[in-house]
Parts: C-alpha cells; structure tokens; sequence
C-alpha cells in the first residue's frame, strides 16, 4: 500500500481529518479552482476537475461550495490566481519527500516549507532530486468492511487496474494515469463505492526507519500538509503495521 495512503489512515485515526475539516474543504476548493482554470468547468471532459469534486463529495462538502469553486476558475467569479509548485527534498532518515502546493505569493511558501524541512530535521533540494523515485499512478481505496480482496480483484482487473493489495481495512487498486478515470467509472457501474480516489506520486520503493525516525518523519510530514498552501505531501517512507504515532 502507498506511504500516503498509510499516512491518511494513521491521520484519520487520530482524528485530525475530522478536527481540520474546514482545512481539508480549503484545499479542495483551490484543486478545483485550479482544475476549472486550466481545463474549463465542465467536469465532463476536464479529468481533473471530475477527479477534485470526486474529492468533495467524499468528504460531503456542499455543492455551493462546488460550484463556487467551479466559477471562480472559469472567471464567473472573482477568485485568486494560484500557480502551481512541486517542492522536493528529504526529511529525517533521508526518506525522499514531494511537496505539492498551489499558492498567491510563491516567495512566501517557499520560505515556509523551508522552514518546516529545516526544523524537522531534513533539507528542502532542488528541483528533481527526488522525483525520480516516484511515479505517477491512480490509486482507489475501498473498505473491506464492504467487500473482500477477490471481490474488487476481479472487477478492477478487468476495468484496466494494474495491482490490488489489501492492508489493514483497506482495498487499494492501482493502475496507470491513463487508466484512472475509466476504471474509477467501471467499478462504480459494477456497483463498487470508494472510500478515497486520487492521482498519486508513488514510490518505486520504501525507506523504512526505526520507530524514532518514523516518529520524526511523520511529524514533519505532519505539519507541511498542515500548512495552508500545501495540497499533497507524498513520501517514501515506509509505515510499519504496527507502527504507534502516540508512543
């Protein structure tokens, strides 16, 4: 299963997707502000905006917000211009880490994520001096409190998926980008309700750290998804099972 998959259950948890709510309804709001710019505000031929309001509706944000969203990348409303900005570097233990951000004021988030990298025991490097550890992948989770591994195994395979593993309460379907949109579709035809849908950065393999290190680790990848500007943090990282983040 992928580290940022992981780190979200882990989150989930401790209950910071309930406390940061408003936070999470922020970022969703800017990927489909963003989405609707460059690909106009018909979801149904723009991937990216279909995929941002999947986001939403997950996690039940109200279709006013969607829409308002929607016009404010499409200039039916006056909303900011974001850019779009991939930080890289690497956090306690060398682990590799990919910062996705949309923001107003580039100097400022870069100072800011900087900072986080610096303080958390890690540095902030070039452009491309860990990205060639990941690539681009769809990931789709499911809950295996609704359907068992060989059930989504069989439909997911034959929609395209390239993978399907199972960890925890967890069903995770992966496939090529390319793949993504048709075989989020195909299993909802099939009658198959994701939990989390996405576009993710997923490493080609893992790093993993002593329970001080992971502790280190996530607490910096903590607070760079924490930060306002920041969408995505993907690492590689590699949580163990067992792994406490209270102990």
């Amino acid at each position: 299963m992928s580290g940022h998959s992981k780190w979200a259950t882990i989150r989930h948890k401790k209950g910071a997707a309930d406390a940061k709510r408003g936070k999470v309804f922020t970022k969703i709001i800017k990927e489909i502000t963003i989405a609707a710019r460059l690909g106009g505000g018909d979801p149904d031929i723009n991937p990216r905006l279909r995929t941002a309001i999947m986001k939403a509706k997950l996690a039940n944000m109200p279709k006013d917000n969607v829409e308002r969203g929607i016009k404010k990348g499409t200039g039916e409303l006056e909303g900011v211009d974001y850019m779009e900005i991939t930080y890289e570097g690497y956090g306690p233990g060398g682990v590799a880490i990919l910062v996705d951000a949309l923001t107003d004021n580039k100097n400022r988030t870069a100072a800011d994520v900087r900072n986080i990298f610096s303080k958390g025991g890690g540095n902030l490097g070039e452009t491309g001096c860990v990205n060639y550890l990941f690539q681009r992948r769809g990931v789709i989770n499911y809950s295996t409190e609704q359907y068992t591994e060989d059930q989504i195994l069989e439909q997911a395979l034959e929609a395209g998926a390239d993978d399907v593993t199972t960890e925890g309460d967890i069903i995770e379907v992966t496939c090529r980008p390319e793949e993504f949109d048709s075989v989020v579709t195909a299993m909802q035809e099939a009658g198959f309700e994701h939990t989390d849908a996405s576009l993710q950065m997923v490493p080609d393999a893992s790093v993993s750290l002593d329970a001080d290190g992971t502790r280190k680790a996530l607490k910096m990848i903590e607070a760079l998804d924490d930060h306002d500007d920041v969408q995505e943090v993907y690492s590689n990282i590699d949580i163990p099972d067992d792994f406490d983040p209270d102990a």
